[in-house]
């Protein structure tokens, strides 16, 4: 059995727990948080909750940790810091900050001798490994990634961090005619802008400055200020009524050219369509730390993306099974 500790409890650590019960060969550890233990009251009947701070008297019980907070402010700090003591893996998503996450997280994991994992989900992750599956396939052509439309946890998570809101959801959606035009094998040229509206439902505190808000979220880097942004200022109990639900999805699409003369066009599309982005996510998380423990027992250690993991790694199928089903 795997020992899984869960690190914070949100939708993506709940998800990780409901998770763990479809996978037989994991268990659930326990989960850490910086709230008062108490105060929490897992799915699971029996888990234990401890407190963050306490996680290092569980080095030697723990197989892998699966980090589940946010990618603006926690997984920076979190994932280097118990990849000194524990294989991990996180969801971490900010695409133009994944390099030096990567940096950073290898020099612990390899000095400690752990294996962790990051930008573990469906994008980055499943996409990213359908990209490059595609890419090299078709050399002679070009990748595009539609999101949505659904509700992007880090996204929202990035503006609840924003002084003076309560709550928000935000959704990204795709332009339509943007989509249409890859599908069709044009292989267009789009900006960030063409492809994606970012539409942001916010709930702010009483008295607070409502236009500073919105100037932070439009013009925020690697998250709005590349995108057609909307800022809409709603009630806690219309959030609560339109927008409880956690849906996504998404398209990744290479459009590419093969023959001498690049006569023959070709489409290749991936999709995902979602009830619960953390509950999907957290699945792919689970599958991953199956491999962080699997690689690390053959003596492999540092930073890995899904780039860097064999599929068999993932799988709890033995290889033999493997090939006798799915090759």
């Amino acid at each position: 059995m795997i020992n899984i500790g869960i690190v914070g409890y949100g939708n993506l650590g709940k998800g990780v727990e409901c998770a763990i019960r479809q996978n037989p060969d994991t268990c659930l550890f326990g989960i850490f948080t910086r709230r008062d233990p108490a105060s929490i009251t897992p799915l699971t009947e029996g888990a234990k909750v401890y407190k963050l701070d306490d996680i290092l008297s569980f080095r030697d019980e723990i197989d892998v940790l699966i980090l589940c907070g946010g990618s603006a402010t926690d997984l920076p700090k979190q994932t280097p810091e118990l990849a000194k003591h524990f294989n991990v893996i996180d969801s971490f998503d900010t695409h133009a900050r994944i390099p030096e996450h990567f940096e950073a997280v290898d020099a612990s994991a390899c000095e400690s001798g752990k294996v962790a994992i990051i930008s573990v989900g469906w994008d980055p992750g499943l996409f990213s490994l359908n990209r490059a599956y595609c890419e090299a396939v078709l050399p002679a052509g070009t990748n595009y990634t539609f999101w949505g439309k659904g509700v992007s946890q880090g996204h929202s998570d990035a503006i609840r961090r924003i002084e003076g809101v309560v709550d928000a959801r935000q959704y990204t959606i795709p332009v339509e005619e943007a989509v249409a035009r890859v599908q069709s094998g044009e292989n267009p040229s789009l900006t960030t802008r063409d492809k994606h509206v970012r539409e942001c439902f916010v709930v702010a505190a009483e008295g607070a400055d409502k236009e500073r808000i919105e100037r932070e979220i439009v013009t925020m880097p690697n998250y709005f200020a590349d995108y057609n942004t909307i800022v809409h200022f709603i009630s806690k109990e219309e959030l609560v009524r339109d927008h409880s639900g956690l849906p996504h999805g998404g398209f990744s699409i290479r459009c590419g050219t093969t023959g001498f003369n690049n006569e023959y066009n070709n489409v290749i599309q991936y999709s995902l369509k979602l009830d619960s982005n953390p509950a999907f996510t957290s699945s792919v998380l689970v599958a991953y730390a199956r491999a962080a423990v699997k690689m690390n027992k053959e003596g492999i250690k540092g930073c890995k993306t899904v780039l860097d993991v064999a599929p068999s790694y993932i799988s709890s199928a033995s290889a033999e099974d493997l090939r006798k089903r799915l090759v």
